[in-house]
């Protein structure tokens, strides 16, 4: 049986330019594996670092201590921010179970009834172990005729302040988000005196907050996790939108499972981020002073006249001010607010933040807004395994 000529191609001339291209995407891999390790290095190089770091205080929630580590504020003040919760020390709203801590917002009608809430007829209110210092936030009288309510919902917010706070160092803390309509979790800092005068100039780092809305809220919802900074001459002259950022979830929510939200900060920069450095929401280099940074105008009205636009922060460090203090943890729940935290007409947001009725706005709608919230008290709970906190040595 007679067989066919065989082929030798390794005989034949080899393709100058079959061969070229070959080493030229050989050339351009290695290039390309050279010019990543080198910006790699130099962005390793150029990373700033906190150097020495002496841990102050870690609480795995094996206990829930509150005489050494955690204190409860107790009020209806709305803090600030005409928030629609009051803070209570109930251990319904706060409690450790099997080494976590769980900060559970729960509906007021739970406790005295949905009439006694909304004044059908008028109801008195006063709120047990308040530790506010104005007694007019211990309390509330509820009315259906000039729809004043008591506030719709309990929950917790609890402080490390006069036990343990840092200046310069790192706060990190494994938590996971608690999830329905309006709530708003927050893990923060002030600081622990008032240095250079009241709220924001003397500053407020916030780590983490959130909004416990779905994913198909407009305005950010719960997969979504935000850090930033306030500071600012007056209430109302708020650097904060120059110092924000956020990180989003975008295979899961927040609430699904536990993440460590980490602030990093020295007399050089600040970092805010989730879980690794790589997945920042804030980085900031203090290389300029924070009153230049704001932009802020050279003269504001003052009642009938106007003045001077002033530097809270010029006997400050350099740069730093007003974050160049000590500065302790707080944690907590809140729901609703007229702040702005929750946008008007977003979401089918039930109240106004300019109405002179919008906390009773929101619990006229607690049909609404309730069903969105988790049966199970811990799945609408912000929840945390641990809290470490580490000073600057």
């Amino acid at each position: 049986m007679l067989m066919g000529a065989i082929e030798k191609p390794w005989l034949s001339e080899k393709d100058k330019m079959a061969s070229l291209s070959h080493w030229v995407v050989y050339f351009i891999a290695l290039l390309g594996i050279a010019g990543g390790a080198i910006r790699c290095y130099f962005a390793w190089k150029t990373t700033l670092r906190l150097g020495n770091l002496c841990l102050v205080m870690e609480d795995n929630f094996d206990t829930f201590d509150t005489e050494n580590t955690w204190t409860h504020e107790v009020s209806m003040s709305g803090f600030g921010n005409q928030e629609f919760e009051m803070t209570t020390n109930s251990a319904n709203n706060s409690y450790v179970r099997d080494g976590r801590l769980y900060i559970v917002p729960t509906l007021t009608s739970d406790v005295i009834g949905t009439s006694a809430m909304i004044g059908q007829p008028p109801f008195v209110y006063n709120i047990t172990g308040c530790t506010d210092s104005n007694a007019t936030n211990c309390g509330a009288v509820s009315n259906s005729s000039s729809k004043a309510v008591i506030p719709p919902v309990m929950s917790a917010r609890i402080h490390t302040r006069g036990h343990y706070s840092i200046q310069y160092g790192r706060v990190e803390i494994s938590a996971k988000l608690p999830r329905g309509d309006w709530l708003w979790p927050a893990l923060w800092m002030l600081p622990v005196s008032e240095k250079y005068g009241p709220w924001p100039r003397s500053g407020e780092i916030d780590i983490m907050e959130a909004r416990g809305n779905s994913p198909d809220y407009k305005a950010q919802g719960v997969d979504y996790g935000r850090g930033s900074l306030n500071w600012g001459p007056f209430s109302w002259l708020n650097g904060v939108s120059k110092t924000f950022g956020w990180w989003t979830n975008r295979r899961k929510t927040f609430a699904d499972d536990f993440h460590t939200y980490v602030v990093e900060w020295n007399a050089e920069f600040m970092r805010i981020y989730v879980d690794s450095r790589l997945t920042y929401m804030m980085y900031l280099r203090f290389n300029e002073p924070f009153f230049k940074r704001g932009g802020f105008p050279t003269t504001v009205a003052n009642g009938s006249s106007y003045m001077t636009t002033p530097d809270p922060w010029d006997s400050g460090t350099k740069n730093v001010a007003p974050f160049d203090q000590p500065f302790y943890l707080i944690m907590n729940v809140a729901v609703g607010g007229t702040n702005g935290w929750f946008p008007d007409g977003v979401g089918d947001k039930p109240w106004l933040d300019g109405s002179l009725t919008a906390t009773s706005d929101f619990a006229y709608a607690q049909s609404q807004w309730a069903s969105t919230w988790p049966e199970n008290p811990e799945d609408r709970a912000l929840v945390v395994d641990s809290v470490k906190m580490w000073q600057l040595c």
